[in-house]
């Protein structure tokens, strides 16, 4: 019996030991939650938070490093911050100094976590990662400091008291506020745009972002009282003027040639009693993707006596802003709907072997066959402000819209309106043609938005102001 009762326990024991134990799944790694955009890697959100893939793997216990948009990834080595990181673009009038008060985050973290060096790299359309801590509002209501005020009278006047603003605001106390500071209020806990720019701007705005070569950029303002509106974008003077919605819209193309990098947006506010509220952030301008051709044609249209003259001719044509808008909604094809594009905007031109380099200004709209209809139609109302024979461009026809906004028709074998004309979107104004600086028959569209030439097509696909 007792023999039979060791053999049984050893048995028993042996059978223990001999059962596999299941693989613990390690525990992962504490840290804030970041959610996968699309088009991130592993390789770039390593990179975006200064961590190698490999503690990246670890973390969130990955077996290969396929990764989907929407996926949660624990980001390790942020030691003590919880929360999920989200990223978004940076909109215009936003500051690291407002988002930091704005979101309730320490600006030194929220320069750590994006590898800002200098307040002046946060940029309008920059791709920002937040912290978005959880029961934590977005302040969005402001206020500030009159001069010679106080802070408390501030919280008087916005129904609050002076410590719930210091808080907020992260003030080392009551008396830690200067005159201007914009401060951000526990009343605004709602869904609205952040700002950091003065509190005379309600919203300000810059579209597209970034900004490309050739594109149209708009500015569009509201304000909390009247005032007038001035501004400098890409050392161009802004013109604005008044929107349908109450706002105020200025229009500037961006250079086809402009050397792709960061360049000011400054708006400048003038108040009823003379007073002036500023704001100034940097905005992108990337470049844009084009063409490139080689052109044989006549030795005189490229010669720098005469293109020099008639460049600084349509310079002069095209840059004041008339204060009436003339045209609506989206601008039309200036010909049959069957045409032929022969050449597209922003394309680098090199003329008789590269004694001229350049860009093309416009869209080129070529003669698909001699059953084609030549007809010329304006692309949008306006008025007629010069119409005449050009060495380079041919006979011309230029049109105003209003706003800064003009259009060239060129090359014209016929001229069908005349100086002073109204013409409506759709009108025929003329003939296509083959005069002036050409390689044969078609019709060259140039649209100028507050003095430079920009890529026409946006303009048939969007409506301005929007």
């Amino acid at each position: 019996m007792i023999k039979r009762f060791i053999v049984l326990s050893l048995v028993l024991s042996f059978a223990l030991v001999a059962i596999p134990v299941s693989a613990q799944t390690p525990t992962p790694s504490a840290g804030p939650v970041y959610i996968v955009q699309s088009g991130d890697t592993l390789w770039s959100i390593a990179l975006r938070f200064n961590i190698s893939v490999t503690d990246l793997e670890n973390a969130n216990n990955l077996a290969d490093q396929n990764i989907f948009a929407g996926e949660e990834l624990i980001i390790p080595g942020l030691t003590g911050i919880s929360g999920t990181l989200a990223t978004r673009p940076v909109a215009f009038g936003e500051t690291l100094h407002s988002l930091a008060r704005q979101y309730g985050i320490d600006e030194s973290f929220l320069r750590t976590l994006n590898h800002i060096l200098s307040p002046e790299e946060l940029y309008a359309g920059y791709n920002l990662t937040l912290l978005q801590q959880e029961n934590k509002p977005t302040w969005t209501g402001r206020t500030s400091v009159t001069k010679g005020g106080t802070l408390l009278e501030t919280a008087v006047l916005q129904n609050t008291d002076p410590w719930t603003i210091a808080g907020i605001n992260s003030l080392s106390g009551t008396w830690d506020s200067l005159p201007g500071d914009v401060l951000f209020l526990p009343a605004g806990n709602t869904t609205g745009p952040a700002a950091g720019f003065p509190l005379v701007f309600t919203s300000a705005s810059t579209d597209p972002l970034p900004l490309v070569q050739g594109a149209t950029a708009q500015v569009k303002i509201s304000t909390s009282q009247p005032v007038t509106l001035d501004g400098v974008l890409a050392d161009q003077p802004l013109h604005f003027f008044p929107a349908d919605d109450g706002s105020q819209v200025a229009f500037q193309g961006i250079y086809a040639m402009t050397d792709p990098g960061v360049y000011p947006l400054r708006i400048d506010a003038t108040l009823a009693d003379g007073t002036v509220q500023s704001f100034e952030q940097m905005i992108p301008i990337s470049a844009g993707q084009f063409l490139s051709e080689k052109l044989e044609v006549a030795t005189e249209t490229i010669d720098p006596a005469v293109t020099g003259p008639e460049d600084a001719w349509l310079r002069s044509l095209t840059t004041p802003a008339t204060p009436e808008k003339y045209w609506q909604g989206m601008f039309q094809l200036p010909v049959d709907i069957q045409y032929c594009v022969r050449s597209r905007f922003g394309t680098r031109r090199s003329y008789n072997n590269g004694a001229l380099f350049t860009f093309h200004s416009g869209l080129d709209f070529g003669v698909c066959s001699q059953a084609h209809p030549w007809d010329i139609y304006a692309p949008a109302d306006g008025v007629v402000v010069f119409t005449g024979l050009k060495t380079v461009r041919g006979n011309v026809t230029i049109i105003d819209h209003g706003w800064g906004i003009y259009s060239g028709l060129f090359h014209q074998s016929q001229i069908l309106v005349s100086v002073g004309d109204h013409v409506t979107a759709g009108q025929l104004i003329g003939k296509i043609g083959d005069t002036g600086r050409v390689t044969g028959p078609h019709l060259h569209w140039d649209l100028w938005v507050n003095g430079v030439q920009v890529d026409p097509t946006t303009w048939l696909n969007q409506e301005f102001p929007h």
